[in-house]
């Protein structure tokens, strides 16, 4: 648990992207606001409660694409938390658009979460603060195990095929989209760009990045398509039932 100066109560959102392989949804609304089939609810809105669940007082959410969309929900939406908007005037690459709604942060001097806007995950942000600041990162990933989408054949030395499996996990670790970033971090990202091939190469090199793999078990899912949003809701119903 983090308490006291190691708490984390303010958070970034990641909700410009255009969503080009979520239409025809997207022809009409941001990624972001996309229904998560069962729930009546965006994603935005899966967010922002286990932020505040989490202990995020404070979020930015970085708009573009049909941004009016996400406001008027905003506003008519019952928020668990304080959520201010602010909107890209042009493309500014993730780690522009990052640093432009940092800005807006309350507590510019304290350590903030961010996650990308198609994230639907649910595990404890608490304990990934604390794994952060244990190691005095300027900025922590959390790492996800995806199932690779095809079934994978298991062979012998011999060649022989031994067994079938099914959408086997990944042998590779992949940054899962939410972060935790220490005050610092803001100032070393771009004005424009893309601070996975700036910044965080930098981090990486000095020693100063840490990654934080997901808890076993923990729910984990980029919506990127439309058969996300069918997995999704086939997971939602296997864990109702």
């Amino acid at each position: 648990m983090t308490t006291g100066a190691h708490s984390v109560t303010q958070a970034v959102l990641l909700a410009g992207g255009q969503g080009s392989r979520l239409r025809p949804y997207t022809d009409t609304r941001p990624k972001p606001m996309i229904e998560i089939p069962g729930t009546g609810i965006p994603i935005v809105g899966h967010q922002l409660a286990w932020l505040a669940a989490e202990g995020v007082t404070d979020a930015v959410i970085s708009c573009g694409h049909l941004a009016e969309v996400l406001q008027d929900w905003l506003n008519n939406a019952d928020l668990p938390l304080r959520v201010t908007t602010v909107i890209e005037k042009e493309p500014l690459g993730r780690g522009g658009g990052l640093k432009y709604a940092a800005a807006s942060l309350p507590r510019p001097d304290e350590a903030w979460y961010a996650t990308n806007g198609d994230i639907w995950t649910r595990f404890s942000l608490r304990e990934m603060a604390a794994f952060h600041f244990e190691r005095a990162a300027t900025a922590t990933l959390a790492l996800a195990r995806p199932r690779i989408p095809w079934g994978a054949v298991e062979t012998n030395e011999f060649g022989q095929v031994l067994d079938f499996i099914e959408s086997p996990p990944s042998p590779y670790l992949i940054n899962a989209g939410v972060y935790v970033f220490s005050p610092e971090f803001t100032e070393l990202l771009p004005e424009r760009g893309d601070h996975e091939r700036t910044t965080f190469p930098q981090l990486a090199r000095e020693r100063r990045l840490a990654g934080f793999p997901l808890p076993h078990g923990a729910y984990w899912r980029a919506i990127d398509t439309a058969k996300d949003l069918t997995e999704a809701a086939k997971e939602l119903a296997a864990q109702a039932g």
